[in-house]
């Protein structure tokens, strides 16, 4: 009776968890949609009418699916002001709970006036359920009292994932009268918010610029999404890609169960770790005293879901059929799902190029990565991302020796990143591996610490030792890009892998 209790324990305080409402904010490459439909109502400072969402949208913990559009920048979930007065001046940063605007996501809210009709505003629908986006796009919109100054810029909703872009087209500042703007989200209260990096109220610009809004953690089931050829919805999942993506260390421990009561009471569990599942089905894993949902849902792989010109089949990086496990960059977006898989500011459809024979793709650095899922391109130790040394958000367009060549992609660029004898010498091995790394260490070279990071910096793990270090154990890491700092005598090497 005890064992049950926990486990039912358990289960209410991951279902509290799911409820989770704070964002994250973090930059991304810039993208730009376009919109096809008008919206109507569209007068200075004015709400618009009620518009229908394509799909159901959860924000701050509730789910709608009606919006209205203010002509001031936003989108606002209180339909009840449809084609009402929509504030434009305003003075706190938020979160604040007197900020006249509450429940609401800011593209660039700003003052502005499109009375002289020389901008637009539209939304649109892009890609195919249940992973579509929904754009609004405020295009060449003027600002009150100086019409010459317009802004650009373009929110977007994604369908299934609660996430939120903004991409800054072209947001300039009306030199005359008000300059308050910012781009962020409030919550119906106005305790809760967030805004972009000095991208809160006050004056400023931004040209080709993207920010991204997620929750962290906010997906607290394990997904397992998988191709459906047929697209009849009904497809076979190996369960066994669950029990080792759940337990590294045991994962014949871990049981399925087809309903949360037989979960909770450990009775009928499935017979066999193949499942034939109609789509979506919900199914629960139970294992070291913990329950799971466990959601496995079949898709048709057709779809480039992402438009980033990679087959849907292909960005099943680790081969073990399970799309949504594919996470190269560490960011909480499958590949799948990601238009930048590894992370690095440049658009994955950019660097999704092949060589001239077609048969490979491209692969700078000939590190066995290849460049859209490698986010050190040129293999110099300095991240592609933070080579874009004139600080636009773009490091396509650096190029600081005017050589053709752009600096993420130029060896020759980094400063004190020159590769020496020693770290030419050293390697790592197997690249990709799923439970170790070695290091080839032909030298005699004693390397005494050893770091490992994540794509996002952080430190993951940490081995030290006064004799020298030959591997390191890896398997309870998550997939994706990892580096490794190595401490050779009295130098620090930097290296990178792959965890399937």
């Amino acid at each position: 009776m005890l064992k049950k209790y926990s486990f039912l324990l358990f289960f209410i305080v991951l279902t509290n968890s799911i409820a989770q409402t704070n964002y994250a904010v973090s930059s991304i490459p810039f993208t730009q949609y376009t919109g096809s439909v008008a919206v109507q109502g569209t007068l200075d400072d004015h709400y618009s009418d009620v518009i229908t969402l394509p799909f159901n949208f959860d924000f701050y913990g509730v789910t709608y699916n009606q919006i209205l559009i203010s002509t001031n920048g936003y989108i606002d979930f209180r339909t009840n002001l449809a084609n009402g007065s929509s504030p434009f001046a305003f003075s706190q940063a938020i979160p604040n709970a007197a900020f006249p605007v509450k429940n609401s996501i800011f593209g660039a809210f700003q003052d502005l006036n499109n009375a002289n009709a020389q901008g637009t505003i539209t939304y649109a629908t892009y890609g195919t359920a249940p992973y579509r986006k929904f754009i609004v796009y405020f295009n060449n919109n003027s600002l009150f009292a100086c019409n010459t100054y317009k802004s650009s810029f373009q929110m977007v909703l994604y369908e299934s994932q609660s996430i939120i872009d903004v991409q800054l087209i072209d947001k300039q500042n009306c030199p005359s009268g008000s300059s308050k703007s910012v781009t962020g989200l409030i919550d119906l209260s106005g305790a809760q918010g967030i805004a972009a990096p000095s991208r809160n109220t006050g004056s400023w610009t931004a040209f080709h610029e993207g920010w991204r809004f997620s929750r962290p953690g906010y997906y607290t089931n394990y997904a397992y999404v998988k191709c459906d050829p047929n697209n009849d919805g009904f497809e076979s999942f190996n369960l066994q890609v669950v029990q080792n993506d759940l337990s590294a260390t045991n994962p014949s421990g871990i049981s399925f169960y087809a309903t949360l009561t037989d979960a909770q009471t450990q009775s009928n569990p499935l017979p066999s770790t193949y499942y034939n599942s109609t789509n979506p089905q919900t199914i629960y894993a139970v294992g070291n005293g913990v329950i799971k949902s466990v959601v496995l849902t079949a898709v048709d792989c057709t779809n480039d879901y992402d438009n980033d010109t990679v087959a849907t089949d292909l960005e099943d990086v680790n081969a073990d059929t399970n799309l949504a496990n594919d996470d190269t960059d560490v960011d909480g977006i499958p590949n799948y799902l990601d238009n930048d898989d590894d992370g690095d500011m440049i658009l994955t459809n950019i660097e999704y190029v092949f060589t001239k024979n077609a048969n490979s793709i491209v692969d700078s650095d000939n590190d066995g990565l290849p460049n859209y899922l490698d986010n050190d391109d040129d293999g110099d130790g300095v991240l592609t991302f933070k080579e874009d040394y004139n600080n636009n958000g773009n490091p396509a367009d650096d190029d600081t020796n005017t050589n053709g060549i752009p600096d993420y992609l130029d060896v020759t660029v980094a400063l004190s990143t020159s590769v020496n004898s020693i770290q030419k010498t050293i390697s790592l091995f197997p690249n990709p591996t799923s439970d170790v790394i070695n290091i080839d260490n032909p030298t005699n070279s004693t390397i005494t610490n050893a770091a490992v990071y994540s794509i996002s910096g952080a430190l993951v793990k940490e081995v030290k030792t006064t004799n020298t270090i030959e591997s390191i154990s890896v398997s309870e890491l998550q997939s994706g890009i990892y580096f490794v700092k190595l401490q050779v005598n009295e130098e620090i090497q930097n290296y990178k892998f792959v965890k399937k």
